[in-house]
């Protein structure tokens, strides 16, 4: 064989090979990546504290503010968690306290206690993807969605903020505020820095971002997040201040108990 011939034997089967071999984009597990985001969004730490500023924008621009304490524990087996929101201000709020038990194989529980009826309510399963407060966010965003009640595709790999993301597409496979989800989740962090979701229409109706991402306790956090509504023009921002991760929480400071009584060492 001529030193030609065989230059052009090598060529062909790298084109052959090249041809033949799945892109990371084709091979990279779709579900996978979203239970990366989960862990990374939701689960981390295994206990979290931040004091919490939300402030809900109208269209023509004027804000409310509330302000509120927000608690979560991991549980020791099988994904469970407990979250618990207690609100400081305004005054209409305050006091007000929401409790999710989130269980990742079924629906999660949730209770409300308004302090002005002096009742701890109970919200529905249907109720999940309501209003959560006022705000742009959802009951089931608060505490994250279910994994294995969406289907995932992964659409593309592509930039977003000059970070490398996979983008992933969620569609329900039952009863959601949404007909399908795009999510940006950042290949670093696996964090998720844009979400884009549309209605029956398939008609962009609200968008997610995650922002400014620190490094608190070793773990990387979005300290903004703001959702969106893109038909009315109403956004919701929160804010994370006074984080801290790997408490020593316990389990019984979740409870329908501390809805009217929240435990204070915790809630300052």
């Amino acid at each position: 064989m001529t030193k030609l011939m065989f230059q052009t034997t090598v060529a062909v089967a790298a084109m052959v090979l090249t041809a033949a071999a799945p892109s990371h984009a084709q091979t990279a597990d779709p579900a996978g990546i979203v239970r990366k985001m989960h862990q990374a969004f939701f689960y981390q730490g295994e206990s979290f504290r931040a004091r919490v500023k939300m402030t809900l924008t109208s269209a023509s621009g004027s804000e409310r503010i509330r302000e509120l304490t927000m608690l979560r524990i991991n549980m020791p087996k099988g994904g469970d968690q407990r979250y618990f929101m207690y609100f400081h201000a305004p005054g209409d709020v305050r006091r007000m306290a929401f409790l999710v038990y989130k269980y990742p194989a079924r629906e999660s529980d949730r209770w409300l206690f308004i302090p002005a009826l002096n009742l701890v309510q109970r919200i529905a399963a249907k109720d999940a993807q309501s209003s959560f407060v006022g705000s742009d966010f959802t009951y089931e965003d608060i505490s994250g969605r279910n994994v294995e009640a969406d289907d995932h595709k992964l659409l593309r790999e592509e930039e977003h903020g000059g970070k490398p993301c996979y983008v992933v597409e969620s569609a329900p496979k039952g009863s959601a505020s949404y007909k399908r989800k795009v999510s940006w989740i950042d290949k670093a962090t696996s964090l998720p820095l844009k979400e884009e979701y549309y209605d029956v229409q398939d008609q962009l109706f609200k968008e997610f971002a995650a922002e400014d991402i620190q490094e608190i306790d070793g773990l990387p956090t979005a300290m903004k997040r703001t959702m969106k509504s893109v038909k009315t023009g109403h956004s919701t921002a929160v804010e994370f201040s006074e984080v801290k991760y790997r408490l020593a929480l316990k389990a019984e400071e979740f409870s329908e108990r501390t809805l009217r009584n929240p435990p204070g060492s915790w809630i300052k």
